[in-house]
């Protein structure tokens, strides 16, 4: 039984769920779930929660997220990548009359606050199916706009048609949608022909492992070696430690008065720190509140 979360490297060809499926065969354990999907041709970092560390996925869902997407200007399709059906190709002589300043342009105007409506390929839910069901089967319905926020945008490379950006941005983004709006303002067009998700929070590309590392790590016994525990998420929270009285409130999920702590120190009204026992055992993230003088439990960890 592992308890944390796994950097996995997902490759092209699967959907998230299919990583899942085939983590919960590699490791023996159903306790699971990944912390937000990537489209199956799309590859990159998607950490994956085990046991008590599954508490995380809807925190770290929130998390920012890096990409490096190329766009592909001059095309529009139903899916707003190059998956799916052609729906518009720009003329040859408009598209080569497109400047690289004004796509440069086009795209940083993206950078800050942004209205995106979600694309109908998506697996948003409206009246209790998912877009993309009602899409394969040829209906569209009315989405509302979503404000995310885009923190970086940088082009990394310009070959027209063809452009290959680096964006930073909130939870909710689709960078899809994004090539297909850039396009939009163009007037010609655009759609996603590559995505590489490169970072989820404290999660990077270079330190992700694909199934197949995985499985010869599980063939040696060293699986152990790469769940990151859970409280490696809370980094820059304080932690406390608790003494023998205190220990017994925690694994209750009691409050805790400042009384329960081997140190005395003083909080922030709101600060959230880590709780940790004599032996050095986590058991979750406690908040101060200074009206009440105690700790309250945010989210606990106790496997």
């Amino acid at each position: 039984m592992y308890n944390g979360i796994m950097n996995v490297y997902k490759e092209a060809g699967f959907t998230s769920h299919d990583v899942v499926a085939r983590l919960r065969g590699i490791c023996k354990m159903k306790k699971i779930g990944h912390t937000g999907t990537l489209d199956p041709e799309a590859v990159g970092v998607l950490p994956v929660c085990f046991g008590s560390g599954t508490k995380l996925c809807d925190m770290l869902t929130d998390w920012d997220k890096e990409y490096t997407a190329t766009l592909r200007l001059g095309v529009v399709t139903d899916t707003q990548d190059m998956t799916g059906q052609v729906l518009f190709q720009c003329a040859r002589e408009e598209l080569e009359a497109l400047t690289g300043e004004q796509v440069r342009s086009a795209i940083l105007r993206y950078q800050g606050d942004y209205d995106q409506i979600p694309p109908m390929y998506s697996a948003l839910k409206v009246d209790g199916k998912k877009l993309y069901e009602l899409a394969r089967a040829g209906k569209e319905v009315e989405r509302k706009p979503r404000k995310v926020q885009i923190r970086e945008i940088e082009i990394r490379e310009m070959k027209l048609p063809l452009v290959k950006m680096r964006v930073v941005c909130s939870k909710g983004t689709y960078i899809r949608t994004l090539c297909h709006d850039i396009g939009q303002d163009l007037g010609c067009g655009g759609a996603m022909e590559t995505l590489v998700r490169s970072r989820v929070g404290i999660f990077r590309i270079e330190d992700a492992l694909t199934l197949g590392d995985l499985e010869r790590l599980r063939d040696d016994g060293k699986i152990s070696n790469v769940i990151i525990p859970p409280d490696a998420v809370f980094e820059n929270d304080r932690a406390v430690t608790v003494n023998e009285p205190g220990c017994k409130m925690v694994q209750n999920g009691n409050f805790l008065s400042l009384q329960h702590l081997t140190k005395q120190v003083s909080f922030a009204d709101g600060e959230e720190v880590r709780v940790y026992d004599g032996t050095g055992r986590f058991y979750g993230i406690y908040a101060f509140r200074e009206q009440a003088g105690q700790l309250k439990p945010v989210k606990m960890f106790l496997a």
